[in-house]
């Protein structure tokens, strides 16, 4: 008790101004209308940036989900798209459930793994067999075709790129019956090649260039890209058409995989086409 009063004493001064300074700080603020408003908009100014960086804190956690509700939403109107469906009856041109039936469905996929400086590429996804994944399924983005399924586990699957030296893909150019195969020369991430397309057909630049269909892989129009120039091939009557991919590889994160509901029956019948004896 002694040492209290020593205490209050010692510091009597600078103990009545910090009480004085309170008093008149509590005159100031509760008496005069300007300093009160003053400090409620700081106040609320201060919680706005709290709040602010609140949410952006949350968007960043929440995006993950985000994207995969973008991704779910973007399959069901997919599969309500024409190109997923097969036509049971030609007399008409209605689309209902009577006249269509599914073909295609989509697996949503994120990227976890990718390369695009090599002669033969990859990407990794996070689904597998247990999702529904098999070899040889097609993989594409919102931009375009990605690639095809090489192998599979439980939980993974590794994508043959685009950007692969044996890619094979079936394409036509839009509005035409102009068609042949994708090819990538291991030039640049951006540019593909079409092969096989006569000199004698008619290409112009700038066209677009979709999947063809004729594989069990992909359906008819998805986009790959556009032609970007065109040159005759010295000694061989065929074009060497040069197209820039609509999808950039070196940054792809969110994927499709496709699901034909009748690639068995496709494959079953196109077993049965006699090979040619070589005479």
């Amino acid at each position: 008790m002694r040492k209290l009063f020593a205490f209050f004493k010692r510091f009597q001064v600078f103990l009545l101004f910090i009480g004085l300074q309170s008093l008149s700080l509590y005159i100031y603020f509760t008496f005069l209308s300007f300093p009160k408003t003053q400090i409620i908009t700081s106040t609320n100014f201060v919680t706005g940036k709290i709040l602010l960086a609140k949410n952006d804190v949350t968007k960043l956690f929440n995006l993950s989900n985000t994207n995969l509700k973008l991704q779910q939403e973007n399959i069901k109107l997919r599969q309500k798209n024409p190109i997923s469906l097969i036509q049971i009856t030609r007399k008409s041109v209605k689309i209902d459930d009577t006249l269509f039936h599914q073909q295609y469905e989509y697996i949503p996929a994120t990227v976890i793994n990718s390369t695009f400086d090599k002669r033969n590429n990859y990407f990794t996804l996070n689904v597998g067999s247990l999702q529904g994944i098999k070899r040889d399924m097609g993989v594409f983005s919102d931009a375009g075709v990605v690639g095809v399924v090489h192998f599979v586990s439980e939980h993974f699957s590794i994508v043959k790129s685009v950007l692969t030296k044996d890619i094979n893909i079936d394409v036509m150019v839009e509005k035409t019956d102009v068609h042949g195969l994708l090819k990538w020369d291991g030039t640049h991430a951006r540019f593909g090649k079409i092969t096989g397309i006569s000199n004698d057909l008619r290409i112009k630049k700038w066209r677009k260039v979709v999947t063809r269909g004729g594989s069990a892989m992909f359906p008819k129009g998805i986009p790959v890209g556009k032609v970007s120039s065109i040159a005759s091939i010295e000694g061989q009557p065929l074009w060497d058409v040069t197209i820039l991919f609509s999808e950039d590889y070196r940054k792809i994160q969110r994927v499709y995989v496709i699901k034909n509901l009748l690639k068995t029956e496709q494959e079953k019948i196109e077993s049965q086409i006699p090979e040619d004896i070589i005479e």
